[in-house]
């Protein structure tokens, strides 16, 4: 019997994950319509993948809306393969010096991930995403062969967590999840990732942060990382670099959920779900402006755009000079100041125990 390739490994651990994550949000609310499943395949070149998509349709009469716990949300798995441009390879070179380039060449690609975004009807209850993904690139296949040599790997992924309302126990707890199951694997990896993840969620034109971060990272292989100290323990090999993804893939149910347990039946106000709206108007600034993932995507031939634009809010709002989060005494500009200047949760929890 053939060893399992690390691209078969991996599929089967992200859709074992869309599972349980899609399963979790079923259960905490039970009377909700399910989540519609909805298995694609990629025209033209190969892939294929499946949507798990929540949305409560609005009534057609004068009859109260849905009162879900989710307004909107997506738990979706791409496996993808094709042939990589020389544009892109170029690009990629600048840290996988290891994929041969000649300016002509197209190379053989296969990419796959869970991409999750979760938007919840409550303003107190705060937007999360997620992303976990498994990059391959190949020479050319000989005749009679499946695939060719590998040439570059590299697994990518993250968590962050966008509050319209900031509660410090919820990031700290959010935060503090997160750091444990990093720390399984390397207690320098979670500062350089919180780090990573505060610039990279950064919409520019506003001068703030999306929300209170979590953890970003690209590019982990064996090759020299530009962020990772060569002295550090971290994970090196495909083996270490997988069972990390998976640590930090499995810590995203325990991370999120009891938040949004907490949150999801308190009261709210008129006031509080224009602020949520608005804010929810820059996740979709920052999602269609800045977000490699969806440039990509939108970039990608034969590209599922319903599945890429998955992530955007059912619902968002933007007023001209709106004076919401001005008053920094108020709950609003509490957390505008947080977009400002991002926040060390986990020292603030130490600080505080």
């Amino acid at each position: 019997m053939e060893t399992p390739t690390m691209r078969q490994r991996f599929e089967e651990y992200i859709f074992g994950l869309q599972e349980e994550i899609i399963t979790s949000f079923e259960t905490l609310d039970p009377n909700a319509p399910k989540f519609k499943r909805d298995s694609w395949q990629r025209a033209h070149q190969g892939g294929k993948g499946v949507s798990g998509v929540f949305f409560a349709p609005p009534p057609t009469d004068a009859s109260p809306g849905p009162q879900t716990v989710l307004e909107k949300a997506g738990v979706n798995i791409s496996v993808v393969h094709g042939m990589l441009p020389p544009a892109a390879i170029k690009e990629m070179r600048a840290d996988h010096s290891s994929i041969p380039y000649d300016e002509k060449t197209s190379l053989p690609f296969f990419a796959a991930g869970i991409s999750l975004v979760v938007h919840p009807r409550s303003p107190h209850a705060p937007t999360v995403h997620a992303n976990y993904r498994y990059f391959e690139i190949s020479e050319k296949a000989s005749e009679g062969e499946g695939t060719g040599k590998v040439v570059a790997w590299w697994f990518g992924g993250g968590s962050d967590l966008t509050p319209s309302y900031l509660y410090d126990e919820d990031a700290r707890h959010f935060h503090t999840t997160l750091r444990n199951a990093c720390n399984q694997h390397g207690s320098e990896l979670y500062p350089v990732f919180k780090k990573w993840c505060d610039e990279y969620f950064y919409i520019v034109h506003r001068q703030e942060t999306r929300g209170v971060g979590g953890l970003f990272f690209d590019d982990l292989s064996t090759e020299k990382h530009a962020r990772l100290s060569d002295d550090i323990k971290r994970p090196r090999s495909s083996e270490e670099i997988f069972d990390f993804i998976k640590t930090v893939g499995n810590s995203f149910v325990p991370s999120y959920l009891p938040i949004l347990e907490r949150r999801m039946s308190m009261p709210s106000t008129d006031q509080q779900r224009r602020w949520q709206l608005l804010r929810r108007g820059r996740y979709v600034e920052f999602n269609l402006v800045y977000d490699r993932g969806t440039k990509f995507g939108l970039k990608t031939p034969s590209a599922r755009i319903e599945s890429i634009l998955m992530s955007l809010p059912e619902t968002a709002r933007w007023e001209y000079m709106t004076d919401m989060g001005s008053d920094l005494e108020s709950e609003e500009g509490r957390l505008i100041a947080v977009l400002k200047q991002p926040v060390d949760w986990v020292g603030l929890e130490n600080l505080q125990s």
